[in-house]
């Protein structure tokens, strides 16, 4: 419940919410920035009426896991996205330069967290950046040399089982990898090298950075796309006996194939596991499997090494704990 302070030190005597009251608090937060912010950004890069409501969204889809009931309210959220108009797909050139600079904010960006990289940051003060350096982890490990990409640290590496659920008419696979598996002796390889690398997010030339190399990537992060809300508004309508699941996961389909030709059919079997399928090579490198798999609780037999309740949440940082003289009182997750 919520509570007024009348003093700071009333606060080191709060309790652990319950996961209810947090998620109530989050999709009333949600529920009240949709009806506030405007439907297009008034400056680029600011939340807008559509982000709100797809994160409102995904929310319900992620408490679904607790209350069934929550996914007729994803449905309803997603479709109010869906039916304002104000996203699309990009579809032939457009798609393939979807991850370039040129391409951030445009319609089919719900939501982009913005970087840059005209501040000089370097190592002696990594927090002056604001730009990112996330693609410094995808790139191959020097001494590589390319016209386009530049050296990396070799993480990030897509697995050769993710590449074989591609086919080769499939759009989506050339904008996923960057394909090195004939040329592994010209770069050095890392741990678990598998000759891919995430293209999406794999260090570019031609983006400006000023001060050190590794910390000033400009590369917004797709935080929520399109794609991404067709498919949860597929998975949502299928968990609440909706009727428009296949018109949203064959849109996606269409934009990968070119045409109908990979629409959904019966024969593919289950529809729920053709979404979750689809949701893994579209989002494929953006960061969204692990969660995937944890709020349909499929992690356990997914991810080697994963512990059903307690890798579910990850810890409370010791520091927090302790700057909030927290650390009885609060306690740190269970399993840590």
């Amino acid at each position: 419940a919520t509570k007024t302070l009348t003093n700071p030190n009333e606060a080191f005597d709060l309790k652990r919410s319950p996961q209810a009251d947090v998620y109530k608090q989050i999709l009333s937060d949600l529920a009240d920035a949709s009806k506030l912010l405007p439907a297009k950004a008034t400056l680029r890069g600011r939340a807008t009426q559509g982000a709100a409501l797809s994160l409102l969204g995904k929310v319900y889809l992620y408490h679904g896991t607790f209350d069934a009931t929550k996914f007729a309210d994803a449905a309803t959220t997603f479709s109010e996205v869906i039916g304002s108009a104000q996203y699309s797909l990009k579809t032939g050139d457009d798609y393939k330069n979807l991850f370039e600079s040129s391409a951030e904010n445009g319609d089919e960006s719900v939501f982009e967290i913005q970087y840059t990289g005209v501040e000089p940051a370097g190592w002696n003060c990594i927090i002056c950046s604001e730009g990112s350096y996330f693609p410094k982890f995808c790139g191959p490990r020097s001494p590589y040399d390319n016209q386009e990409f530049v050296t990396g640290w070799g993480f990030c590496l897509p697995s050769q089982e993710l590449y074989d659920l591609f086919d080769a008419t499939d759009a989506r696979r050339d904008v996923t990898f960057y394909d090195l598996r004939d040329q592994q002796d010209s770069y050095s390889q890392g741990r678990d090298d598998t000759g891919l690398f995430n293209k999406k997010y794999i260090p570019r030339k031609a983006d400006d950075r000023a001060g050190s190399d590794p910390l000033n990537f400009a590369n917004n992060y797709r935080s929520i796309r399109y794609a991404d809300v067709l498919l949860m508004a597929a998975e949502a309508d299928v968990l609440s006996g909706g009727a428009n699941a296949e018109t949203y996961l064959n849109e996606v389909r269409a934009r990968a194939y070119g045409d109908s030709s990979h629409d959904f059919s019966a024969a593919e079997g289950d529809l729920l596991d053709a979404i979750y399928l689809e949701r893994r090579k579209e989002l494929a490198g953006e960061g969204h499997r692990f969660f995937d798999l944890v709020r349909t609780n499929k992690a356990a037999a997914a991810i080697p090494g994963f512990t059903a309740n307690k890798n579910e949440v990850f810890p409370i940082p010791l520091i927090e704990l302790e700057l909030a003289n927290a650390v009885g009182r609060w306690g740190q997750n269970q399993g840590y």
